[in-house]
């Protein structure tokens, strides 16, 4: 079920995509091993970082990690995922309802790009419920309103903010993890991963600049400036804190990459290659992304 905002038809939505110029959600997608992404993409994606993948597929395995924990461990049914991004594999709500089939998942995106894909690929079990809210994270109050509409918010919500607040001007942002943790009730959980350039600049700093040219806000924050977002919003950090993506709690369990006769493989450019590489070929310079998980007292 998709909530009101979707009443618009996709081939509305489409007229709206701007291809002439590369896009966040295009460029993750694509470093995902996604189709849904033109050329100008791929040129930003090389351009900036061509390991770049590493982060964006870490990020996702990231994801898997935690709501899996969430869900397996901490019993929460609810999750409300703002910047979702583009439907790939192992969509939250794929991986909360096949351990908990009753889970309820609220998706929230305010770009074209994402709403045209969200009628066919974001479909829900009979048991749970998935919605999904056209609002942007600088608006914590429609969305909260909205999201009202499927969630219980008398019982634990995980928000999920995986790699958007980079999206969004500091204190905005935090303004807008504070009033969204605010109205959540004790038990509740805040998932977050989001750029740093504490680890490797110069690469992150490339990527920077591929966005920032193209009119995007590109905000990177340090170690301190990502704990900020859980003590402002007097969260409880949780085990192991702010550590770069890959190192939240592994569990060896990353998917495997597709396989291909060696001599096709040959005929691949770089872009196409990503969906074949193993991402546990990583190493801690690699890597550009904070995460975390903190507990509403």
């Amino acid at each position: 079920m998709f909530g009101d905002a979707l009443g618009q038809d996709a081939s509305v939505l489409r007229w709206r995509v701007d291809i002439a110029k590369a896009h966040p959600a295009r460029v993750y997608d694509l470093f995902l091993g996604g189709t849904d992404n033109y050329p100008v993409d791929r040129a930003a994606a090389l351009a900036a970082n061509p390991r770049g993948y590493l982060d964006i597929r870490h990020n996702r395995d990231f994801l898997r990690r935690a709501v899996t924990t969430l869900t397996a461990q901490d019993g929460i049914r609810q999750f409300l995922d703002i910047g979702t991004g583009l439907p790939t594999r192992e969509n939250v709500h794929q991986i909360a309802q096949r351990i908990g089939p009753d889970s309820r998942v609220v998706y929230v995106d305010n770009d074209p790009v994402v709403l045209a894909q969200v009628y066919t690929l974001l479909t829900s079990r009979s048991e749970g419920r998935t919605d999904y809210i056209d609002a942007d994270l600088k608006q914590p109050a429609r969305i909260l309103e909205q999201a009202a509409k499927t969630l219980d918010f008398d019982q634990p919500v995980a928000l999920v903010l995986a790699a958007v607040l980079h999206f969004v001007e500091d204190e905005e942002a935090y303004r807008a993890v504070r009033e969204l943790v605010y109205a959540l009730p004790s038990g509740s959980r805040l998932v977050l991963s989001r750029l740093t350039e504490d680890v490797n600049p110069e690469a992150i700093r490339a990527v920077r600049r591929t966005y920032t040219e193209r009119g995007f806000t590109f905000v990177l924050r340090s170690n301190r400036d990502v704990e900020r977002f859980f003590t402002e919003a007097g969260l409880v950090l949780e085990e192991p804190g702010v550590v770069p993506v890959h190192r939240w709690r592994p569990d060896g369990a990353a998917p495997s990459p597709e396989q291909a006769d060696p001599a096709h493989l040959a005929t691949f450019d770089a872009i196409e290659m990503i969906r074949f590489h193993d991402i546990n070929d990583v190493t801690d310079a690699d890597i550009n992304i904070y995460a975390a998980t903190g507990r509403k007292a």
